[in-house]
């Protein structure tokens, strides 16, 4: 019975939470909604689903590749979970892996790209987390769906994970399925052939979150390999935490203790002392977390235990090749 109301009071929400998204996708395809372009090339990179699709990684690629042609590149992000001045975890992930690139957080996108464009003199924007953000053009959207979850549910939000109806992938030019490595091949061939049906136009990419390396707030990188065969604690406060856990166990760590948090947790002097406790008490040699999370602990020991992160890049299995021809379409001159 309980479990019959609540879901009739999640489809009552939303139900109205689609139509209005809806409704403003609409306007937008029917040029009703007012776009404001950068005057440089935009690239969107963004999730159809809430939750942690391994969006950060790619940002970062995208954008050192962009650099990479010659490019000014900015990124811009909304700064969800800031407040006033301050930098969210991924702002500071971004600085700490990509300190060479500039990063504005800004609610406002139209106005940040503006900043950029005005006073840093950046000629090409990479718009984090900007496929339902539709005020300010772009000339590439990518889409990053989660191999676990890649459709939400079927739902949207709050009754499944669905930031708008998968119809609105027909908008994308390129789907990249990450994690992709975590399901088999039947799995990644059903999900392609439903993206086909859902984005005809759209390339399509397969990519894992592929571990390079320990690091810590020291400035010190070690091989993974350091922990392997290992009984480490680990935590994490991301979007995708089992995918994190697979990517442990997949470099053959074994995790001893493991505790998450939500998304985006910041971290209290009472969280890190407790997990310091958590993580001596489990009798494990090393802690383990994410380097989202390492940045807002800033400490390099959890008592008397080593404190890592795992560094983690985008590997593609599938697509490399669409990728940087999508990209370079749009930033490099014609060839005579």
């Amino acid at each position: 019975m309980v479990a019959s109301v609540s879901r009739a009071i999640l489809a009552g929400i939303e139900v109205p939470y689609a139509l209005s998204v809806a409704w403003r996708n609409r306007r937008y395809d029917r040029g009703q909604a007012e776009t404001y372009s950068a005057g440089v090339p935009v690239i969107s990179v963004g999730n159809l689903t809430l939750g942690g699709t391994g969006k950060t990684p790619m940002v970062r690629w995208i954008a050192q590749h962009v650099q990479a042609l010659g490019r000014r590149v900015a990124i811009l992000s909304r700064g969800y979970g800031t407040s006033t001045g301050n930098r969210n975890d991924e702002a500071l992930e971004l600085e700490s892996t990509a300190p060479e690139i500039l990063h504005l957080q800004n609610p406002d996108r139209v106005a940040a790209a503006q900043i950029a464009v005005r006073d840093h003199r950046i000629d090409t924007i990479v718009l984090d987390d900007g496929f339902q953000h539709r005020r300010l053009a772009r000339d590439l959207d990518i889409v990053l769906l989660d191999a676990t979850n890649p459709f939400g549910y079927g739902r949207i939000f709050p009754r499944g994970l669905l930031r708008e109806s998968a119809l609105g992938l027909a908008r994308a030019n390129g789907i990249v399925l990450s994690r992709a490595d975590v399901i088999d091949p039947e799995s990644r061939l059903e999900i392609q052939k439903q993206v086909e049906r859902l984005a005809p136009r759209a390339f399509w990419c397969e990519a894992s979150h592929a571990p390079q390396s320990l690091v810590n707030t020291m400035g010190d990188r070690q091989s993974w390999t350091l922990l392997e065969g290992e009984p480490v604690a680990a935590f994490c406060g991301i979007g995708s935490p089992l995918g994190f856990r697979r990517t442990l166990e997949s470099c053959g760590i074994h995790v001893a203790a493991w505790r998450v948090f939500p998304d985006h947790h910041s971290y209290s002097a009472r969280d890190i002392a407790a997990l310091a406790n958590w993580a001596q008490t489990a009798g494990t040699t090393a802690v383990l977390c994410t380097q989202k999370d390492l940045v807002k602990i800033n400490q390099h020991r959890l008592g008397n235990l080593p404190l890592w992160a795992m560094a983690i890049e985008i590997e593609f299995h599938i697509g490399l090749e669409w990728m940087h021809q999508a990209v370079d379409r749009i930033l490099l001159p014609p060839k005579s």
